[in-house]
Formats: C-alpha cells, sequence, structure tokens
C-alpha cells in the first residue's frame, strides 16, 4: 500500500465587514480610550454593545460610558501563546465584568502566573500605545486594586474620523492528511493522471475519490482511470481578483465531467474568451512544466456535448 500523505496546510483570508452606528462608536470609543456599552429597555448595560437585545430583539441604541475597570467573572491560564495572540508570554483568558456593565468582556490578562489569578479579582485596562479603532486598542487587562465606584454616563457615540469598517484577518493552520484514497489521486496527478474510485454496489465512479460511496455508504478500493477529457457542466464568471493568486480577471470556473466519471470535479477553463464558455463545452487539462496538477482546462475542438450526456451530473 502507498504511503499516506500528509502536509502542512494554511488557510488563510482577510474578512471585511462594515460596521453598524453601535459596533462604530464602540471600535472609535477604543481608539479614543472610551469603553462604551449600550443600555436596554429592562436597564441591563451590554459590554461589549450589541445593535439588538438579545431578550427582546428590540434596536438597542442608547450608549453610555463604562469605566475601564472591572471583575474578573471566570478565567483560563493559556501557557502557550499562539502566533497573533494578545501577549507573547503565557497569560489568561479572562471575562471582565467593567464597572457599570451588566456583562462580561472577554479579554487577556496580563499576570505573572495562575497562582494570582482568581475570580473575582480587580482589573483594568491597558491601553494599546497605538490605537485605530479595534478590539486590540484594549492591549490587555491588569491587575488594579480599587473598590467598585462608578456611575453611567450617557454618550452620544459621536467621535471624529469615525471607524465605519475593519478588516479581521482569519487564518487556520493544521497538518492535512487526505487519507489513502485521495493519497492515491494525488499520487496519480504527478505522473499526470487522474484517477477514481468505483462503488462495489452501484458502479459510480467518483473523482477526486474518498474512500467510500456516497450514495451507498460502502468503502471503494477500485482505482479507475478516467479522462483526460471531460465536459463543462456548471460554471461562473469570476470578476473579483484573489489577493494570491496570478490570475487576470475575468477568468471562468467550472464544474468538469471527465469521461469516465460519475462525478465533476472543479477547475479553472482557460483557452478561450471568458464570454464564450458554456454548458456542455468539451475539455481537456493542460499541465504546466513541474506541476502535480493540472493548471487549467482547455477547449479539445470538439463538438458540444449533448446535455442529456451530462444532466445528471450538474
Amino acid at each position: 500500500m502507498p504511503e499516506v500523505l500528509k502536509a502542512p496546510l494554511v488557510v488563510e483570508f482577510p474578512f471585511t465587514r462594515s460596521l453598524g452606528p453601535v459596533q462604530s462608536a464602540f471600535l472609535t470609543g477604543l481608539r479614543e480610550r472610551v469603553v462604551l456599552g449600550v443600555k436596554t429597555s429592562d436597564g441591563r448595560t451590554l459590554v461589549p454593545p450589541v445593535e439588538y437585545d438579545p431578550v427582546t430583539s428590540e434596536d438597542l441604541r442608547d450608549l453610555v460610558q463604562v469605566a475601564p475597570t472591572g471583575t474578573v467573572t471566570t478565567w483560563a491560564w493559556n501557557h502557550a501563546p499562539r502566533r497573533d495572540q494578545p501577549l507573547d508570554t503565557p497569560f489568561a483568558w479572562v471575562l471582565v465584568k467593567l464597572d457599570g456593565a451588566d456583562t462580561a468582556l472577554l479579554h487577556a490578562l496580563d499576570a505573572p502566573g495562575p497562582d494570582v489569578v482568581h475570580t473575582g479579582m480587580r482589573v483594568r485596562v491597558r491601553w494599546a500605545e497605538e490605537r485605530s479603532g479595534a478590539i486590540t486598542d484594549i492591549a490587555c487587562f491588569e491587575p488594579y486594586d480599587s473598590p467598585d465606584s462608578h456611575e453611567l454616563a450617557r454618550h452620544d457615540g459621536q467621535f471624529d474620523d469615525m471607524v465605519t469598517g475593519i478588516v479581521a484577518p482569519a487564518r487556520l493552520d493544521y497538518t492535512y492528511s487526505p487519507g489513502r484514497a485521495q493519497s492515491g489521486y494525488i499520487n496519480a496527478l504527478a505522473d499526470r493522471r487522474i484517477v477514481g474510485e468505483r462503488c462495489p454496489s452501484c458502479r459510480k465512479v467518483y473523482v477526486p475519490p474518498r474512500g467510500a460511496c456516497p450514495t451507498c455508504g460502502v468503502a471503494t478500493s477500485e482505482q479507475v482511470q478516467v479522462g483526460p477529457g471531460g465536459t463543462v457542466t456548471t460554471y461562473c464568471i469570476v470578476n473579483i481578483k484573489a489577493k494570491n493568486l496570478d490570475i487576470e480577471v475575468p477568468y471562468v470556473y467550472g464544474h468538469i465531467a471527465l469521461d469516465g466519471a460519475d462525478l465533476a470535479l472543479h477547475g479553472r477553463i482557460g483557452g478561450i474568451p471568458y464570454d464564450q464558455v458554456r454548458m456542455g463545452l468539451r475539455v481537456e487539462p493542460v499541465w504546466t512544466s513541474g506541476g502535480r496538477y493540472p493548471d487549467h482546462y482547455r477547449p479539445t475542438g470538439e463538438p458540444d456535448a449533448d446535455y442529456e450526456t451530462y444532466k445528471e451530473l450538474l
């Protein structure tokens, strides 16, 4: 049996979102070293503020300023900080109910060790030296011995140069193992072959193989070479350029039913103007020098496939 493959994999993308009036005021306030909460109709103060009451679903707009000091309600010690976490030395994750608030805010607590952290301990905000209007404007919390004495002050939520949107980087690092079936598929690609596996019950050939038939639920092991030609079943035109892909827009990404396969796989379609790609177009893979998988698929010049031959693969 060939060696099962594994490799480190990183999934990373920037998540961009706009802000409503409440979140805009909250993040802009952090930039100005002001912590804002929002009042509910029954008198609760929510921090971080939300735009809708989680109990009644009514709109919330009544902003109030709370203190940068508070009380730890619960905590967990982080003995090995990871990349991009608030602190690069061991710290505690804490839920802090700020003075004047009725809900708790999650953040990091800079403490010398877990033995000094406890529920009920008093803490205060340590502000970041450079602030831009993000939750990271609170660098962390730090121990602070003070009584609970704070009165709420109404706030109109208005500041100069309001923050109206944020970009939050999302990243996931993990080790991926494709398993026996997909290891065979990947190894075949290195030889410029495309293989699937046939179900012993329904006899359908699935590409890429998963090691089991998704219809019958039985294990598959019979390897079947498919293609190289195939038929475009459905497609979309991409008009937004991805930061990490050196492909000019617009381009076409489609589902391609390879000859002999009973499941369409996806791939980029090139060698033809984007507005001439169509369902039923016959294509073949294009391999680059040293490439371990097809760079794209191009038209073969054959007549388009009849719809009846691929309608079950849409």
